[in-house]
């Protein structure tokens, strides 16, 4: 078998703790610790997670979509694949390394979706472009850290508190959508969110088509359309 290689690192957004990206063969890794964030060749959940969200804004003209955490760009792509070529999609990610990875040594897993002219990167923390202005947004997808109990940056909590939800449905417009990616289900969280005042569902998916770990995605709707 192809031993793995390590090929960057990188300190997390609170500098308090080091991501390292990974080669063998044709796969790649980036892990923390001994915590593997995230793999190239399991991408099924984070496509479900821009799929269910897109579908659910469809009937929105030129939506603008903000993605939270690039990671290996699969949620980015299945989102382009999604959308007309009216919309606009930011993506905020916090490490500018995890940019440079995508456009360096995984280039090719990227497949070019960094140039989409729909396409606008920013190395910022995506709480700061939520905060950015009332009605924003048609659909913020978080793909954030594992979820809403995170490992990597202790202040990603606050994207996910009661707090922080009402700040991002304030965020979206009417109709919009608030995506959550996360390794496991939390009751707690779900019951926030509907105090936050979302419509919520809560789908059961896995991370690779219909095998592979377990993952839950949220969809939680800003009220009906006016």
């Amino acid at each position: 078998m192809i031993p793995w290689a390590q090929l960057d690192s990188a300190k997390t957004g609170d500098g308090a703790q080091e991501l390292r990206l990974k080669r063998r063969g044709n796969e790649f890794s980036i892990m923390l610790g001994t915590n593997e964030l995230m793999n190239s060749r399991l991408s099924g959940s984070e496509q479900a997670l821009a799929k269910l969200s897109c579908q659910r804004i469809a009937d929105h003209r030129q939506p603008r979509i903000l993605i939270g955490g690039l990671g290996m760009g699969f949620t980015l792509r299945a989102a382009l694949a999604e959308l007309g070529k009216d919309a606009g999609i930011v993506v905020a990610e916090l490490v500018p390394a995890v940019v440079a990875w995508a456009r360096g040594p995984m280039a090719e897993v990227f497949g070019g979706c960094l140039d989409d002219p729909r396409v606008a990167i920013q190395e910022t923390d995506v709480r700061q472009l939520i905060q950015s202005g009332p009605a924003a947004w048609d659909a913020i997808l978080l793909d954030v850290d594992n979820g809403p109990e995170g490992i990597v940056h202790k202040g990603n909590d606050a994207l996910y508190s009661l707090a922080g939800l009402g700040v991002a449905r304030t965020a979206l417009k009417p109709g919009g959508v608030l995506a959550v990616w996360s390794q496991g289900p939390d009751s707690g969280f779900t019951r926030r969110l509907k105090q936050a005042g979302f419509a919520v569902e809560e789908v059961n998916t896995r991370a690779n088509g219909k095998r592979g770990a377990r993952h839950v995605i949220w969809i939680a709707t800003n009220g009906a359309r006016s």
